[in-house]
Parts: C-alpha cells; structure tokens; sequence
C-alpha cells in the first residue's frame, strides 16, 4: 500500500475529508486505505476526550500497519498524531496551541509541538491553521497547504423556500444559542413580512436541551436533527441564508459546502482559522458582524447582487478538481518520498 490514512472520524465532516483525500490519491494514481478509530465512550474532560480518542487512533493505526504495511501514513488530526506507533504526515484543521488552551490542553500542548517537530510532511488545511501551530520557518518548509475539496452538492433549487438554515452540532460552540436569538429578534421586529422559517440540523433535543437550549419554545422555528450528509446537503440547496454564530472555528466545512450550494452565509468574526471567514467578507462585508440580526435582516431583504455567481468563482481553490492537481503535482511525490 502506499499510503494510509489514520481516520479519527470524530464528525462527520473529518470523515468525509479523509474520504475525499483517500479519493484524490486513487486518481492520482497510488493505493491507498482509511483506517478508522473506533469512537470510545465519552468522557468529562477535554484531556480524557483527546486521550481516548489518540488510544482508538494507535490501535487503528497499528491495525492498518500491520494489514497494508503503507510506504507512508497520514494521520488526519494532531489528536491522531499524539500517540502513533510510526511517524508520519499529519493533516489538520487546527493544532491544540489553537483550541486547547489552558488546562483543556495541558498535556497535549507540549506533545503535539513534539509531534510537529518529527513529522516528515505538514498537511495544514489552511494558512491560518499553519499560522496558528506556531511553526519555525524550517517547519514551515514542511508544509503544504491541503484544503478540503468543497462541491455543490446537487442541482440548484428553482426556489428556496427555507428562510436560513444552521448547522448545530456541538450547539454551544457553534453559538446556536445566539443564532436563535438574532432570529428571535428579527421575527419580533419584522413580524409576517420574514418568509420562511429557520431549520436547525446536526444536533437532537437532548443535546440543545443539555446545552440549556428548548427549541420547542422558538418561533418559526424547525429542528431537523442529525441527517445524512446527502439530507443535509439538499436542505441546504433550498435555503436562502446559512447562518453562524461560531464562538471559535477551526475551519468552517459547513459554511464553505452552504456556499458552494448556493446560500448566503451570515456570520459573526470568530477567532481560530476559520476559512470562509475571508471569503464571506469579500463577498458582502454586511453580512460578517456581531450585529447577526442586522446581517440577517440585509441577507433575505437586500441581497447582494450576483452573490452565487461571486460565491462559486472564490470558491474554485477548493474544487475537487483544483485539489487533485495539488494531490498529483506535489502531495503523493512528497508523501512517498518521506515514507
């Protein structure tokens, strides 16, 4: 095998990236496998979470060594990375220096710094998760740059009869608690003249409820639930405006696939390399603001002129077909070099 990719698969959104990336190699002409780290029981503290999870990544890992004997391994997170049994690539969206501060990350802190150090090849998702590792210019020379191939995922939608959609799975972080009140706030100020209504997905009742969130109290508003990615996307297709409210981002997957199927996206700033954050700022600078329920309002009665068509051009880096390219021109040469 050339190479292995070890999956954490902690969302859904790791999983399909390390799906798409096992993909690009295909085309690119190697073999490669995914591996996955079976998902441990939860636990109460950030340390704990991340150390189960780097236990389920080794054993995965050793099972794909043992099975495919790879010429080069990926580990797809730092969390993955912590424990390997063999040095390897590490592709992240954002180290532990960034979303691990304090004692959430006592112990990984200083042994991802290690890890980074060792890696033969850096597979950051974006600049700002480059940025944010803290890197010497030396480890910089290791890296490469390897987004997330976003599609549209299916025909446009002749009409859009979802007012905004959200994603909302780890509710707290994802801010939903603001988001409801923006459109709490926009329904009260605007009354009948809002068409449409807010879908909620990617989190139960029980996990709004244990985030101290009662959606049944909401008004127009709809909780989904947790969907398969394919139900989701064809949501998505027929909402006019995906909106956000990340109290931190380490990439944003949601908001790049929302635009790449033809939404609006409304969003606060939030630190952490949170790559659509740019691009929703090129493309209408009213919409990126604290003030959600004034960006909310300016998405569904003032939409900025050609804004899809805009959406799709800055999005062109990201295509499937613009990462193939990267994968075939630089990735798998250095891959197999350093295994």
């Amino acid at each position: 095998m050339d190479v292995l990719i070890v999956s954490l698969g902690s969302t859904a959104g790791l999983r399909a990236a390390d799906a798409e990336l096992r993909d690009s190699l295909v085309r690119a002409g190697a073999s490669a496998a995914v591996v996955a780290a079976i998902e441990p029981p939860q636990t109460r503290t950030l340390m704990l979470t991340d150390l189960a999870w780097a236990r389920a990544a080794r054993r995965s890992a050793q099972q794909g060594i043992e099975r495919h004997s790879p010429r080069a391994i990926v580990y797809s997170s730092t969390t993955a990375a912590l424990l390997w049994p063999r040095t390897g690539a590490i592709r992240f969206d954002a180290p532990s220096a960034g979303n691990r501060p304090g004692r959430h990350g006592l112990w990984q802190r200083p042994l991802e710094r290690r890890r980074l150090a060792h890696a033969p090849l850096l597979l950051p998702w974006s600049d700002g998760a480059l940025a944010e590792a803290g890197l010497s210019a030396v480890e910089r020379d290791r890296a490469l740059v390897l987004p997330i191939a976003v599609e549209p995922s299916g025909p446009l939608e002749p009409v859009r009869d979802i007012a905004a959609i959200t994603y909302a799975a780890n509710p707290s972080k994802k801010g939903l608690d603001r988001v409801l009140a923006a459109w709490r706030g926009l329904s009260k100020e605007n009354g009948a003249k809002i068409q449409g209504e807010l879908v909620v997905a990617g989190a139960s009742v029980a996990e709004l409820k244990a985030a101290g969130i009662d959606i049944e109290r909401e008004r127009d508003v709809r909780l989904a639930g947790p969907l398969l990615q394919a139900d989701y996307r064809a949501l998505v297709r027929r909402a006019r405006v995906f909106v956000c409210a990340p109290r931190r981002e380490d990439y944003g997957i949601a908001q790049l696939e929302a635009l790449a199927d033809g939404c609006i996206l409304v969003t606060t700033p939030a630190p952490g390399p949170y790559a659509a954050l740019p691009i929703a700022r090129e493309l209408d600078p009213r919409l990126v603001t604290d003030d959600l329920q004034a960006a909310l309002h300016a998405a569904l009665a003032e939409p900025s002129h050609d804004y899809e068509l805009r959406a799709r051009e800055r999005l062109r880096p990201f295509s499937r077909d613009a990462i193939d390219r990267l994968v075939a021109a630089e990735l798998l040469a250095r891959l197999l070099a350093d295994g």
